[in-house]
């Protein structure tokens, strides 16, 4: 009974249900319900498209913006780090070990999650690599996803890889690395399913965790835990459930505490996730109250950051456009060094 009552918390009574009754399909609302009477506009711009990738494979990912406002993202599928200054759009690295989620830290430095199993750390201007963790407990981590920091420069990232025996290997997890270097996981399987998107609160008091796991009666919400002063976490609520939708990929939180989510399709994709999640960025109150949306053109969404000088512009990924719109609220504030 321990992992039912692990889903029970998590991620609501519907997919609980389900499990019980030994039906092949969770019944969930999810938040089809939810979009109507949103007052969008009052939070969110409509999106411009800023730019458009140009490669025999696209999977457009991890953007991040510096205090200059150089938008930062990654092609996965062309191993490329690029960059857009406003005008056009650059190759910043090349063979990037397929890096997937990135985040700018406190001094300026490319945090990355590379799908080959390795977080890393890039010096902007020198292109120095550092590699930050690539083992746990003797065993690869897997394909590290996303990423983020907290207000003591403490870097949390989700990590996957197919093996669901703990004694074969790693499983699904999240990880902290402490600044002396040291590597400690803080979620696992079965706790969570699929780690996606991470982020902090403004006050590093709550770490959210999307989980966005495509098989049916699995994770596909958001999860709020507490954070403690020693990096640790407790869980508190399942902040919203996309199930049976697709659930969130990446997001962003601004200086409110309010979540950013990139979610949703425009066609299913041969998984159990239906269309019930609409494709685009949606806005999320931390007690779970859908306040916006704004529907995306293509598929996939992937991920959103703030910058811009007033941190009031979301940067978005989305299939082979990168996009912006302009918010009410400004973006969390970056961490100084002085800080």
């Amino acid at each position: 009974m321990k992992r039912t009552h692990a889903a029970m918390r998590r991620c609501g009574w519907a997919v609980l249900a389900a499990l019980l009754m030994g039906t092949s399909t969770a019944r969930a609302d999810g938040i089809s319900q939810l979009y109507e009477g949103l007052d969008s506009g009052k939070y969110l711009s409509d999106l411009r498209v800023l730019a458009e990738v140009k490669a025999p494979k696209i999977f457009t990912e991890g953007p991040t913006v510096d205090r200059r406002g150089l938008v930062y993202f990654t092609n996965v599928y062309a191993e490329h780090i690029l960059t857009w200054n406003g005008r056009e759009l650059a190759v910043f690295r090349e063979k990037t070990n397929q890096l997937n989620g990135m985040h700018l830290d406190r001094n300026g430095d490319l945090l990355g999650c590379e799908g080959t199993g390795q977080v890393v750390r890039i010096n902007v201007k020198t292109g120095e690599r550092k590699v930050l963790a690539a083992e746990f407990n003797g065993h690869p981590l897997g394909a590290p996803n996303d990423l983020t920091t907290d207000d003591r420069g403490r870097i949390y990232f989700t990590s996957r890889l197919p093996n669901r025996d703990p004694e074969k290997g790693n499983v699904n997890s999240v990880y902290r690395i402490d600044p002396d270097g040291s590597l400690h996981r803080v979620l696992h399987l079965p706790d969570i399913h699929m780690p996606n998107g991470i982020e902090t609160s403004p006050d590093s008091r709550t770490l959210y965790l999307i989980e966005s796991a495509p098989e049916e009666n699995r994770n596909r919400c958001i999860q709020a835990y507490d954070l403690a002063d020693d990096g640790s976490v407790k869980f508190r609520q399942t902040v919203i459930n996309f199930y049976p939708g697709r659930g969130g990929d990446g997001m962003a939180i601004d200086a409110e505490g309010n979540l950013y989510v990139a979610a949703g399709l425009h066609a299913k994709r041969g998984t159990s996730e239906t269309l019930d999640t609409k494709p685009g960025v949606h806005v999320v109150s931390p007690t779970g109250k859908l306040m916006a949306f704004v529907q995306t053109p293509e598929d996939t969404i992937t991920n959103c950051a703030f910058g811009g000088p007033d941190l009031r512009t979301l940067y978005v990924t989305c299939g082979t456009k990168l996009l912006s719109l302009q918010t009410r609220i400004p973006g969390k504030p970056a961490y100084r060094p002085d800080q």
